[in-house]
C-alpha cells in the first residue's frame, strides 16, 4: 500500500466511522473526529471541494480535533465512500449534495454534540451549498475555502479558455459517452454522476435560479443563512478567483461576510493554488490562524481585504 493511502487509512481508524441517512433514504458515509477536552471549542462540518474524496481533509480534521473540536468528514453521495456500486444513471445533482446530504450532515452532527456550537468549514462548492440547507440557520459560523461554483467568466483571465475547454467541454463530452465523469481515469478528480459533471459544465440551475420551481425553492433559502463567514481567496487560485468568490457569495444576502485575499508569500510558500490549503504543510501555519475564526470568531488575517474593483459581471 502506497504511504499516503496507508496513513490515510491509519487515520480513519482512529475515527469513528458513521453512516448519515439522507430524507431521501441515500445513506452517506463519514467519520466523527471526537475532539480533545470532549469537543469543548464545537462541532465542525467539513464540506468537500466537487470530486473531492472526505478523505483528503482527514489530516485537518485530526488537527482540528486535538485542538478540542469535534469533527465530521463525509463524502456527497456518488463520491468515495458515499459512491454507490453503480454510479451510472443515479440521477444525483449539485442541488442534492446541499439539499439533502450537507443538510443531512448538519443535523446530524446537531443532534450528536446538542447545544454544541455549529461550525462549517467548507471548500470550493462546499462553501455554496450551505446556502441551500433548509437548516443552514442553525449555522454558528462558516470558514470558506476558494468557495464557488465554477463559473466560467470568473476563471483567472490567463487560464480562461484553458480551463473553459476542460471543465465546459471536454468533461460534459466525456460525461454523456461514458454516462458518468471519469475522473480518476483522466487523472482530474474522483468520479463524477453524470448530472454533477453536467450542472458544472453547462451550470445549470446557477445561471437562471428562477427558471424552475425547484431552483427558486433552493436559492430562497440563503435568506435565512445569517451566520458570520470568513471569506477566503488566494491570489493564485485560477478558479476561485475573487470575482467568482463574490459571485457566489452574493446568493448569501444576509449573511456577515468578511473577505480575506491570501497571497502565497503570506504563508511562507511559492504556490497555493485551490487545493493546497488542506496539505498538512499547513499545519503550522495557515491551519493554527483558522482557528482563531472557528473557535472565537476573529479574523486572524484583518488587513488582507481584497480590493473592491475585483467584482463579477
Amino acid at each position: 500500500m502506497p504511504e499516503s493511502k496507508r496513513r490515510q487509512s491509519e487515520f480513519a481508524r482512529e475515527a469513528e466511522a458513521v453512516s448519515i441517512h439522507c430524507r431521501d433514504g441515500v445513506e452517506l458515509r463519514g467519520h466523527i473526529w471526537n475532539g480533545a477536552r470532549s469537543g469543548a471549542n464545537g462541532s465542525v462540518v467539513i464540506n468537500p471541494a466537487t470530486g473531492v474524496a472526505a478523505r483528503y481533509y482527514h489530516y485537518y480534521a485530526r488537527f482540528l480535533a486535538e485542538h478540542g473540536f469535534d469533527v465530521l468528514t463525509y463524502d456527497y453521495r456518488g463520491i468515495g465512500l458515499s459512491r454507490p456500486e453503480r454510479l451510472k444513471g443515479s440521477g444525483y445533482r449539485w442541488q442534492d449534495w446541499g439539499e439533502l446530504d450537507f443538510d443531512a450532515a448538519l443535523l446530524f452532527m446537531e443532534s450528536r454534540r446538542p447545544g454544541r456550537a455549529l461550525l462549517v468549514v467548507g471548500h470550493s462548492i462546499g462553501g455554496f451549498l450551505p446556502g441551500v440547507s433548509a437548516h443552514a440557520g442553525r449555522i454558528t459560523r462558516m470558514l470558506a475555502v476558494g468557495a464557488q461554483y465554477g463559473n466560467p467568466r470568473d476563471y483567472a483571465a490567463a487560464h480562461r479558455w484553458r480551463l473553459f475547454l476542460k471543465w465546459h467541454v471536454v468533461m460534459p463530452a466525456t460525461t454523456l459517452l461514458f454516462g458518468y465523469f471519469p475522473g480518476r481515469r483522466l487523472g482530474w478528480l474522483e468520479d463524477l454522476p453524470k448530472d454533477v459533471a453536467l450542472d458544472w459544465a453547462f451550470q445549470r440551475g446557477w445561471k437562471d435560479p428562477h427558471a424552475a420551481r425547484e431552483w427558486t425553492v433552493a436559492f430562497n433559502r440563503f435568506d435565512s443563512f445569517r451566520a458570520p463567514v470568513l471569506s477566503l481567496a488566494v491570489s493564485d487560485d485560477e478558479i476561485a478567483t475573487v470575482q467568482a468568490i463574490r459571485r457566489g457569495f452574493s446568493h448569501y444576502r444576509n449573511a456577515q461576510v468578511e473577505e480575506v485575499l491570501l497571497r502565497p508569500e503570506d504563508l511562507g510558500f511559492p504556490r497555493i493554488g485551490h487545493f493546497d490549503l488542506f496539505h498538512a504543510r499547513h499545519a503550522t501555519g495557515f491551519w493554527l490562524d483558522t482557528l482563531l475564526w472557528l473557535r472565537d470568531g476573529t479574523n486572524p488575517w484583518p488587513g488582507k481585504r481584497p480590493p473592491e474593483h475585483l467584482v463579477f459581471a
